[in-house]
C-alpha cells in the first residue's frame, strides 16, 4: 500500500499553477502545500494589522481550479495557508466552495497561537531575555491534529504553524495508524516531508549542478510515495521538467538543518541513518530512517516589531574602490551623523556596490532625513557617483525569536465544519531521549591513507567536486555540502574544517562555526551562528536569507587530489 502526497507550494509566492499541475497530472491521494517560512508569519502580522486576511490567500487562488477535481477523484487537501487565521482560512473555503456548487468537509487546527500567554521569552538560540511585547507567537504543532481531521472525514485541512514535516507526517498517521511508540515509521515520514516541503528544491530547482537539469524552466513539483514502514520513494509526475536524482534529494535533506538530530513534535529523526538509492529514472528510495522519542518541548516563533530600516545603495566603478566608499561615508556621515541611529550596517560587495543600512525606533530619522541626505552628496562626493533608488521612506522591520514552550502547555484543537473533533493527546510532553547525541566534528579528522601523502594535486573550484546548498534558520545561517562518493567525503571531512571554512570565506570568520558529518550523504553540515543577526526581517545582508552562500563557498578555488575530480 502506498500513499502518494503530492506537494503544490514551497513558500508563500510559490508557482500558481502548481496545484493544478500536480492534480491533472496523474494519480496523487494527498495535496500539500507549504506557505508559512519563517518570514511568512510576520508578513501575515502586517498584513492583518492593515485589515487584510491573516492567512494566505494565494491557497484560495490555487484551489479554486482544483477543488472540485480533487472532490471527484478523493484527493485529500492539507495546507498551513491558515496562517495566523485558519479558522478564517476555513471560512474563505467554504465560502468558495459555495461560489463554485461544491460540499466539502472542511477542517481547521487551532492551539498553535500563544500570543498574550505568560510565555518565558527565552532566545532559545542565544540565551537573551525578550524585553519588547511579541506581535505573534506560534508554536510548531505536529501531525497528529491533521490526522485527526482526516480521520473525521476532512476533505481539506488547514493550519495554521506546524512543522513543516507535519503536512506528510499527518496524512501518514491517518493511513497507516501509527502510534506515539512508532518512531521509525514517523521519522521515516519527517524525512520524506523535508524533501518535498520546499517544491521543486527536490526536482532539480536552486541544484548545484544545474546544468545537469533538464528544461528546469518547467520544473515538475515532487511527490512522496509513502509507505507503512516510513520509507519512500521521492518521484514527480511523468512529462514534467526537472530532475529526481539523489543529488537533488540530497540537497533538499541539507537545506535548513542543524545537527543530524532533527527535532520534531512527533518525533526526532536520525538524518545520520537515512539511505538514498537509485530506483529508477526520476525515482530516490528514502529508507533505513531511525527514530527517537520527541523532546518534551515545542519551539515557538514570535515575532515582534522592532523599528524602522532604511536602505541606500552606491554604485562605484573604475579605480580606487574602497578608497571611493571611504570618501562616500565620508560625506554621508557630516550631513547625518551616524552616531544618531539605533544600529547603522555598512557592506562593500563585490562589484563595487556600496550598502548602507540605517535602522532607528523613529521613523522619520530612518526615513527620507538618512536616504535625502545620501542623495545630497551627490555632486560632492566621489566620482562617477550614482545610486540604484531615489530617496525613500523607511520601512517596519520585525524580529524573530525563537522560544522553547512546555509540550504539556500546548492543546491542539480541530474543527470540522465549525464543530470541534474529539482529539486523543499522543504524550505527555516529558519524554526525552536518552540516545547518545552524534559527535560534532568541529576539528579536521584523520585524513584516511587512500587521499594522504604526496599525491598529484590540481587547483580547481570546490563546486567541481562538491554540491552546496544554504538558508536561514533564525539568526544563524545553515550551509550543507556534499559529494558523490565515500571517497570524496572522505577527502571533504578531513579538508573542510571550520578553520578552513572561515579561510575559503573571510566574511564568516567572526562567527562562532558549529559543523556535523552526514557520512552516510556524504555530506556535512555548518551552523555559522549570528550570521544573520536578529533573522531574515531584521537582516541587512544584501542575501538576507543566506540563499548564496553555499555557492559563494564553490566558487573558491581548493588543492584537491587530481584522481578524485570528475
Amino acid at each position: 500500500m502506498t500513499l502518494r502526497i503530492a506537494n503544490c507550494s514551497g513558500f508563500y509566492g510559490d508557482r500558481l499553477s502548481a496545484a493544478r499541475e500536480m492534480v491533472e497530472g496523474g494519480p496523487i491521494d494527498v495535496l500539500t502545500g507549504d506557505w508559512l517560512a519563517e518570514l511568512t508569519m510576520l508578513i501575515l502580522a502586517g498584513n492583518r494589522l492593515k485589515g487584510r486576511p491573516g492567512y494566505a490567500p494565494t491557497f484560495l487562488k490555487q484551489l479554486e481550479e482544483v477543488l472540485g477535481t480533487c472532490l471527484d477523484k478523493g484527493i485529500k487537501i492539507v495546507t498551513n495557508a491558515g496562517g495566523l487565521d485558519p479558522a478564517g482560512c476555513a471560512a474563505a473555503v467554504h465560502e468558495l466552495a459555495a461560489r463554485l456548487g461544491l460540499s466539502p468537509r472542511v477542517a481547521h487546527v487551532t492551539g498553535d497561537d500563544l500570543t498574550g500567554r505568560d510565555l518565558d521569552l527565552t532566545n532559545a538560540d542565544t540565551g537573551e531575555q525578550l524585553a519588547a511585547t511579541p506581535l505573534t507567537a506560534n508554536a510548531y504543532l505536529g501531525g497528529r491534529p491533521i490526522a485527526a481531521a482526516l480521520s473525521a472525514g476532512a476533505d481539506v485541512v488547514v493550519t495554521g504553524r506546524v512543522t513543516d514535516a507535519a503536512l506528510v507526517t499527518g496524512p501518514g498517521i491517518w493511513r497507516y495508524g501509527w502510534q506515539p511508540d512508532d518512531l521509525d515509521p514517523l521519522a521515516g515520514s519527517v524525512v520524506a516531508g523535508h524533501i518535498i516541503e520546499c517544491g521543486c528544491q527536490a526536482t532539480g530547482g536552486n541544484y548545484a549542478f544545474f546544468q545537469d537539469v533538464p528544461d528546469l524552466a518547467h520544473c515538475g513539483f515532487p511527490i512522496a510515495e509513502l509507505h507503512a514502514d516510513g520509507s519512500s520513494a521521492i518521484t514527480k509526475h511523468p512529462g514534467t521538467g526537472g530532475l529526481v536524482s539523489i543529488g537533488t534529494v540530497t540537497g533538499q535533506l541539507v537545506y535548513e538543518i542543524a545537527g543530524p538530530r532533527y527535532l520534531g513534535p512527533d518525533v526526532v529523526a536520525r538524518f545520520d541513518t537515512i539511505t538514498l538509492s537509485d530506483d529508477g529514472p526520476d525515482r530516490v528510495r528514502v529508507s533505513g530512517v531511525r527514530g527517537e522519542p520527541p523532546p518534551g518541548t515545542l519551539k515557538v516563533a514570535v515575532n515582534y516589531l522592532a523599528g524602522y530600516r532604511n536602505t541606500m545603495t552606491l554604485v562605484l566603478t573604475g579605480l580606487d574602490i574602497e578608497a571611493k566608499a571611504r570618501a562616500a561615508e565620508e560625506a554621508i556621515w557630516a550631513r547625518v551623523p551616524k552616531e544618531s541611529f539605533d544600529e547603522v550596517d555598512v557592506t562593500l560587495a563585490d562589484g563595487g556596490l556600496l550598502r548602507i543600512t540605517v535602522m532607528d525606533a523613529d521613523q522619520r530619522r530612518a526615513g527620507r532625513a538618512f536616504s535625502s541626505a545620501v542623495v545630497e552628496t551627490g555632486l560632492a562626493s566621489y566620482p562617477g557617483f550614482y545610486g540604484l533608488a531615489p530617496p525613500g521612506n523607511a520601512s517596519p522591520y520585525g524580529v524573530y525569536w525563537p522560544v522553547l514552550v512546555p509540550a504539556t502547555e500546548v492543546r491542539a484543537r480541530v474543527f470540522l465544519d465549525g464543530e470541534e473533533v474529539p482529539t486523543v493527546t499522543d504524550r505527555d510532553g516529558t519524554t526525552v531521549s536518552s540516545s547518545p547525541r552524534p559527535r560534532r566534528a568541529d576539528d579536521a579528522r584523520q585524513s584516511p591513507a587512500r587521499v594522504s601523502g604526496a599525491q598529484p594535486t590540481v587547483r580547481t573550484p570546490l563546486g567541481r567536486l562538491a554540491g552546496a546548498r544554504s538558508g536561514d534558520k533564525g539568526g544563524n545561517a545553515n550551509l550543507g555540502v556534499w559529494v558523490d562518493t565515500a571517497e570524496r567525503y572522505d577527502w571533504l571531512a578531513a579538508y573542510l574544517t571550520t578553520d578552513r571554512l572561515k579561510e575559503l570565506l573571510p566574511d564568516l570568520a567572526a562567527h562562532r562555526i558549529t559543523r556535523y558529518e552526514l557520512p552516510n550523504l556524504h555530506a556535512l553540515n555548518f551552523i555559522v551562528h549570528g550570521l544573520l543577526g536578529r533573522g531574515v526581517a531584521a537582516s541587512p545582508r544584501m542575501d538576507p536569507q543566506a540563499k548564496a552562500l553555499g555557492e559563494q563557498l564553490r566558487a573558491q578555488p581548493v588543492d584537491v587530489c587530481a584522481r578524485l575530480l570528475p
